[in-house]
């Protein structure tokens, strides 16, 4: 059964009622079965659950063969230009901490791939006590409503010593966040055009970025953007 990223996750959450489920996490090594209380291995463990309920639901998906690339899962085995879904996770005390992206690795992949917008996350909120597990939320969204502009730069990033590293997301359901998500993928587009002209590393080769950008996005999808 062929399914979209939004059927995926109604059926996730509507059908199969995840949130508010809970679950314990062990380990067994020969005859010592032990709790798992740590958090580092949760995020892990959520994706390899996902894909045996996949699998249990008769879901296609076909996993990424490098799993440090970028998307985790496709979900369209006839155009993988569509259907690319990335899995996130984090504790729901902490706030979202995940990166959503590599700043030049995903401004560069916009050169060639640009249908790479349009792009799922899937993100469990989680709480662990002790080691049972339990699910907080889930979200859909696309990553210019996970991405917010910042007060250093007209979009928020991790920087380290002048040096940008990762695309980081907003708190995008909290009323109370100072910087909320930006409304359309062409807002989003602007905000990185803007940091890559502010970003000294990348100020220097930006001149015509946003434009191949946008024409790569019509090639791929006949779509025309329009960025400001």
């Amino acid at each position: 059964m062929k399914l979209t990223s939004h059927q995926l996750y109604d059926k996730l959450i509507k059908d199969y009622k995840i949130i508010g489920q809970k679950g314990v996490i062990n380990f067994t090594l020969k005859d010592l079965t032990i709790a798992v209380e740590t958090k580092d291995s949760v995020g892990n463990l959520l994706q390899e659950w996902l894909k045996a309920w996949l699998k249990q639901n008769n879901i296609f998906f076909e996993e990424n063969k490098n799993t440090q690339s970028f998307p985790d899962f496709y979900l369209n085995n006839t155009n993988l230009k569509e259907g690319l879904l990335e899995i996130k996770s984090f504790d729901w005390k902490r706030g979202p901490g995940f990166d959503l992206a590599n700043f030049d690795s995903y401004c560069n992949s916009l050169l060639t791939d640009a249908y790479r917008l349009d792009s799922d996350y899937l993100i469990f909120a989680y709480e662990l006590i002790g080691s049972e597990l339990s699910i907080k939320n889930v979200w859909l969204k696309k990553i210019w409503e996970l991405a917010c502009p910042s007060g250093t730069y007209p979009i928020k990033v991790q920087e380290k010593k002048n040096i940008i590293y990762n695309l980081r997301p907003s708190t995008w359901y909290s009323e109370r966040s100072r910087f909320k998500p930006f409304n359309s993928k062409e807002a989003f587009l602007s905000a990185l055009n803007n940091t890559r002209y502010q970003y000294a590393q990348t100020r220097k080769d930006n001149s015509h970025w946003l434009r191949k950008v946008l024409k790569n996005y019509k090639t791929h999808t006949g779509t025309v953007l329009v960025v400001n």
